[in-house]
């Protein structure tokens, strides 16, 4: 199902990745007592034991019709350039914003403790969300964790009170949060505190969905944030066959670094 249309940006996008086939995960783990709470874990191989394990935050304007699936092609190819990763699912209730950030905030820091994760890493972790999990990452990295590399956040949902006015994707801020924005500011990254680690914003200069304005927003609030521009649409940031991709794996390797 493609995602509804924002009012007063453009159209043209290749929606294919979201309903891209991949191969089955290599373990599930549960972090929590909410049905459903459950991350998807990938090996990145002999590499990835050098490098921090990455949460992947999945978007889909927090609509209960997209789920954790739409990234797990972007998961295995990340596996195969030598990263482990861990793609939670998260409650996505309409008018129940605190349901999502708690099991978010939950996933990260509480999975990268597993034993099941040992040796995958080296201990630190790189929150990666697309969107509105792009949203998400930035809340719990701004809730601070002494683990936390860094976030790279591509094409995030970053300022709730500016995407609300976009109306995006069918005033789905304001389906998200029951309200208006400007009544939770507590969960509006662009209003938190600066997170303490590294923070890489990738949006594209061509993005139908979510403005490269919301990025320059968040930009323009917490000045020690990086943002690259890249001649990309919304979804070619999650798609392994674009030809931004290496630029999502430099940005990692930076953040890594």
């Amino acid at each position: 199902m493609p995602l509804r249309q924002a009012s007063g940006v453009g159209t043209d996008e290749n929606r294919s990745i979201l309903t891209l086939p991949a191969p089955p995960p290599d373990a599930v783990l549960s972090y929590g007592p909410p049905a459903g709470s459950v991350a998807d874990v990938r090996s990145g191989g002999p590499a990835a034991a050098r490098r921090p394990l990455l949460v992947i935050v999945h978007g889909g304007f927090w609509r209960p019709e997209f789920d954790r699936s739409h990234v797990q092609p972007m998961a295995v190819a990340l596996a195969d350039a030598g990263w482990s990763s861990i793609v939670p699912e998260y409650r996505r209730i309409p008018g129940d914003p605190d349901a999502a950030v708690a099991d978010v905030h939950a996933a990260v820091h509480s999975l990268p403790g597993n034993p099941a994760l040992a040796g995958h890493s080296d201990g630190r972790v790189v929150l990666v969300g697309h969107s509105a999990g792009g949203h998400l990452a930035l809340l719990a990295a701004a809730g601070g964790g002494d683990q936390l590399g860094g976030v790279l956040a591509l094409a995030p949902v970053a300022d709730l009170r500016l995407s609300e006015a976009l109306a995006l994707d069918g005033d789905a801020v304001r389906a998200f949060l029951g309200g208006p924005a400007a009544e939770r500011a507590d969960l509006d990254p662009v209003r938190m505190p600066t997170p303490a680690g590294r923070i890489q914003l990738l949006h594209g200069l061509d993005d139908a969905v979510v403005p490269l304005s919301v990025s320059e927003s968040y930009r323009a609030r917490h000045p020690r944030a990086e943002l690259a521009r890249v001649g990309a649409g919304h979804y070619a940031l999650i798609d392994p066959r674009s030809r931004v991709w290496p630029e999502l794996l430099a940005a990692l390797g930076a953040l890594s670094s």
